[in-house]
């Protein structure tokens, strides 16, 4: 097996300079970590992870909690971009992620006393609601902490545009002549539902358009069967709006469920956009006009953000907005 004693006579650099490199310390030259670490690369040196830990006084471990209201967990599309994004950046720098239940030697305990059990060195949340205690707790706690998809100034918090996002939508679809458009809003006590609800009405008043309230229907927790509801709804108005923009693409591939079963076509009958870009919305018939969320880096920008506290030992609460991008494909029309 090859030891740390191996990549110091090969380099020629001694035992201290070594683990000093190998343990990213910054007293060390970029050239001379370099030709430790090409050294490391050439014999296929793997360090104890225990004597690692011992030396740099870190697990290496980075803790997950994933807080989401459909129950469908790890199948969620916007969560494993994200997450996949955040692993492939923080691994780079050496970390494991560990996702964690909530009990402990069969007793239920929180997420902040099982990531203390453990001794993670940051955490990473996935959370979009205002209201969840145990989020609120990991924030409060002095463990460094990223939160995604949520605006807090008790952590750093990395998130999309979304009004911006909605403005996008909404004078897209008056570019195409559309002047009755409806909202298919996430819930309230959604940051995100939230704000695109927000960027929906400021696009209507910055256009002089009236925002009709019958027009604004609950989509509630971004389900494809919340959309499908939320478009019955709409179908049955009297004066039904010619373009419906939903907060998320779930929403819109179920309201386009919905105008299909009623006879109607998109977008003959009814321009469909939607929010985030899942890969799904790409395959649909037809492919769904959606506002896309930049996973990759929002992932990326959250990893930066985590690191950084860690290896400053300091929580800091900075704040970052990624841009949106609107993706015209097949499902909205000029009328």
């Amino acid at each position: 097996m090859v030891t740390i004693y191996d990549i110091a006579k090969k380099t020629g650099f001694s035992v201290t300079t070594v683990s000093k490199a190998l343990n990213d310390y910054k007293d060390i030259s970029q050239k001379t970590k370099k030709k430790i670490l090409d050294a490391v690369d050439e014999l296929g040196y793997l360090p104890n992870s225990h004597a690692r830990t011992l030396t740099t006084k870190k697990s290496w471990t980075i803790g997950v909690v994933f807080v989401e209201s459909l129950g469908i967990g790890m199948k969620h599309p916007f969560f494993n971009a994200v997450i996949e994004s955040f692993r492939q950046n923080v691994e780079t720098a050496g970390y494991d992620l560990l996702f964690v239940s909530r009990s402990i030697s069969n007793k239920q305990k929180s997420y902040l006393e099982h990531f203390m059990y453990r001794g993670v060195d940051g955490v990473v949340i996935v959370c979009s609601t205002y209201n969840d205690k145990q989020v609120q707790e990991l924030m409060d706690n002095p463990l460094p902490t990223v939160v995604i998809d949520l605006k807090s100034d008790k952590s750093s918090v990395v998130f999309s545009d979304n009004r911006c996002g909605s403005k996008m939508a909404v004078e897209y679809l008056y570019s195409l002549g559309h002047r009755k458009i409806a909202h298919i809003s996430g819930h309230s006590s959604t940051f995100a539902g939230e704000q695109r609800k927000l960027g929906f009405v400021e696009a209507l008043n910055e256009l002089n358009l009236p925002v009709t309230q019958e027009y604004i229907v609950d989509g509630k927790f971004f389900s494809r069967e919340n959309g499908y509801s939320a478009m019955e709804q709409l179908l049955k108005l009297s004066d039904p709006p010619t373009a419906i923009f939903a907060a998320g693409d779930n929403l819109a591939i179920g309201a386009i469920e919905a105008i299909r079963d009623a006879g109607f076509e998109v977008p003959q009958d009814f321009s469909v956009i939607g929010f985030d870009d899942i890969e799904l919305s790409k395959y649909v018939n037809p492919p769904l006009t959606t506002i896309k969320q930049d996973t990759s880096l929002i992932g990326e920008k959250a990893g930066e953000l985590l690191l950084k506290q860690i290896n400053d030992k300091a929580k800091n609460n900075e704040s970052l907005t990624i841009p949106v991008e609107l993706i015209i494909r097949k499902s909205c029309r000029k009328i």
